[in-house]
């Protein structure tokens, strides 16, 4: 027997504590399972059996399919249940049987994701990562703990990203990329573990770029990877990039800031 929707959008299966703070729009599916820290904003919709608990907050406009687990404490022994939080932005999909966890207090407490967000199934976000926006993660995506993901990232199916490694903005890896460095923007990536293949000049075609910026990114892909410089360099080169593609200025000073806080002891995807 089917049991009808409440009229608040919450199906009459589902446990939602009485102190978790819904918008009166969102809806719940069956047998889902909402705790008491929980806050979730208006025009998100809960598909059914999902698990949402910890201080969790999800903004606007989500999508979130059944079978999640969102908010549950850090795969980390030295959690103690300190009262981190997970953060969700607006307008994300969330698709299958997804693991999201809170942060934890080694870091600074938060694990956070932010907008518009294409999320495929069984996708594992662990503690204290941060996710930026428009990013895509393909089926069976794993991030370890401390990752940083910045915006139009794309990662290929069966990627795995050790803790602590930083993805730049635009980059792409391929199917089964294990990456074990920081990878920097533009960059595409494949391979155990993943080495730089090429630049994602595709992706930046579709999102506007000019043939002036592309130009600009083909010449620091050259000179990081295939002009046989160190990584000093290379910067130095990247650096006089603006004075032939004037603007593509805020693409050179990205990539720049992003090679001076690569991290020294993973060095970045070569």
């Amino acid at each position: 027997m089917t049991l009808p929707a409440a009229p608040s959008g919450i199906h009459a299966t589902a446990l939602v504590d009485p102190r978790a703070q819904l918008d009166s729009s969102v809806t719940v599916g069956p047998y889902t399972v909402i705790g008491p820290h929980v806050r979730i904003d208006a025009g998100t919709s809960v598909g059914a059996h999902c698990v949402i608990e910890g201080h969790t907050s999800i903004g606007r406009d989500n999508r979130i399919f059944q079978f999640n687990a969102l908010g549950g404490i850090p795969q980390d022994k030295k959690y103690a249940g300190e009262p981190c939080e997970l953060v969700i932005g607006d307008r994300n999909t969330i698709r299958e049987f997804c693991t999201f966890n809170i942060g934890s207090p080694g870091d600074l407490g938060v694990t956070r994701m932010g907008n518009d967000n294409w999320i495929m199934a069984y996708v594992h976000v662990a503690h204290d990562c941060v996710v930026g926006n428009q990013t895509i993660f393909a089926n069976n995506t794993t991030l370890g703990g401390h990752v940083h993901v910045d915006d139009w990232v794309i990662l290929g199916g069966f990627t795995g990203v050790h803790q602590f490694v930083r993805l730049g903005a635009h980059s792409f890896t391929a199917v089964s990329s294990v990456v074990l460095a920081d990878l920097p923007p533009f960059v595409m990536c494949q391979g155990q573990p993943a080495k730089a293949r090429s630049m994602n000049f595709e992706g930046l075609r579709r999102r506007g770029f000019s043939a002036d910026r592309i130009s600009s990114v083909k010449a620091m892909h050259k000179a990081l990877y295939r002009d046989g410089l160190t990584l000093e360099q290379a910067k130095l080169q990247i650096a006089e990039l603006t004075q032939k593609h004037p603007e593509s200025a805020p693409d050179v000073q990205m990539m720049l800031l992003f090679l001076e806080q690569a991290s020294p002891q993973r060095g970045i995807v070569r």
